[in-house]
C-alpha cells in the first residue's frame, strides 16, 4: 500500500509538471500583430503657378489643359495603370512583401485610387517599392481574373498575352492627328520590356503600421513625367527625344518607343507627397 501511494503521488507530480510546462510553452508563443495601410494614388500634373512655384494639380479628365516639358498642350481622356508586387522596407534592410498585390488604377473610377493593404505586420517602415505594370511571371501564368481580366481593356492577346502596363489617351493641338495614344505595353525582349520597379523612401516620417489605426501614403503621380526622363536621345526608333514633342511622338503602342516611355515613368512619375493619420 505504501509503495502504491508513493507511485501514485509521483505519477501525479509528473503529470502536473508536464501540464504546467505545456501551458507555459503555449503562453510563451509569440503573437504576430497586424495592421493595414492604404496607398492613395493622386494623379495629376506639376505646373508652374502664377507665382512661379511648382504646383501639383489633380487630373480632371476631358477638361483641364496641361503642358508637357516641351511646352505642348494636352488634355487627358483615359489614364490607367497597374501597380503590383508592393513591398515595404525597413531601416535594418528587412522588408515585407504584400501577397497577391495587383491593382488597376483607373482615373475614371476614383475608388480604384485607394490601394488597401491588410494583414501587414506591425512595424516602422522607411520606404515602399512596387512594380508599375504586371510582372512577366504572372503574365505567363494566364488564368486572368479580377483587375487582370481582359474586360478591363489592358490586355493584348494578338501575339500572346501582354499587359498594357500604363495607358494614356487624350488630345493635343501639336499632334498631327490632334490625338494622343500612349499604350506602354509588353515584356518580351529587352527592347520591348516596359515593366519597371519604383523604390521610394518616406521623406519626412516612417510609416507606422499598428493594429489600431490605418495610415495612408499619399502618392503624387505626375503624368507630365511620362514625356520627359533620362534619355536625351534614343534610337531606334526615330524620332524619340526627351522631352517628347507631340508633333513627332503622339501614338506609341508597345515596342522600343514604349520602353523609353517606361524609363520616363521610372525616372520620376511617382513620388511620396505625405503620410496621413500616421
Amino acid at each position: 500500500m505504501k509503495r502504491s501511494l508513493v507511485s501514485t503521488f509521483t505519477s501525479a507530480l509528473v503529470l502536473a509538471t508536464l501540464s504546467f510546462t505545456s501551458c507555459k510553452k503555449d503562453s510563451d508563443q509569440p503573437t504576430t500583430e497586424t495592421g493595414e495601410f492604404t496607398l492613395h494614388m493622386d494623379n495629376g500634373v506639376t505646373q508652374q503657378s502664377s507665382a512661379g512655384t511648382p504646383t501639383f494639380r489633380s487630373l480632371v479628365l476631358n477638361a483641364n489643359t496641361y503642358q508637357n516639358a516641351n511646352g505642348d498642350d494636352f488634355t487627358v481622356s483615359t489614364f490607367k495603370y497597374y501597380i503590383s508586387n508592393v513591398k515595404l522596407l525597413k531601416a535594418d534592410n528587412s522588408s515585407y512583401s504584400v501577397p497577391d498585390s495587383y491593382f488597376l488604377v483607373d482615373h475614371s473610377r476614383p475608388e480604384t485610387q485607394d490601394l488597401e493593404m491588410k494583414g501587414v505586420p506591425v512595424g516602422d517602415y522607411t520606404g515602399v517599392t512596387f512594380t508599375v505594370g504586371v510582372d512577366s511571371s504572372r503574365t505567363k501564368a494566364g488564368n486572368f481574373s479580377g483587375v487582370l481580366n481582359s474586360n478591363n481593356g489592358m490586355l493584348w492577346t494578338m501575339n500572346g498575352n501582354e499587359f498594357i502596363n500604363l495607358k494614356l489617351e487624350g488630345t493635343s493641338p501639336q499632334s498631327p492627328t490632334r490625338g494622343l495614344v500612349f499604350h506602354v505595353a509588353g515584356y518580351k525582349g529587352a527592347a520591348n520590356n516596359t515593366i519597371r520597379t519604383v523604390t521610394l523612401p518616406f521623406p519626412a516620417a516612417n510609416l507606422l503600421v499598428r493594429p489600431d489605426h490605418s495610415p495612408e501614403i499619399h502618392m503624387h503621380v505626375d503624368i507630365a513625367k511620362l514625356f520627359t526622363g533620362p534619355n536625351p536621345t534614343a534610337t531606334p526608333p526615330s524620332p524619340f527625344q526627351n522631352p517628347v514633342k507631340f508633333s513627332e511622338v503622339y501614338n506609341k503602342m508597345g515596342g522600343p518607343s514604349a520602353s523609353k516611355l517606361a524609363d520616363n515613368i521610372a525616372a520620376g512619375m511617382f513620388s511620396v507627397s505625405h503620410i496621413h493619420a500616421n
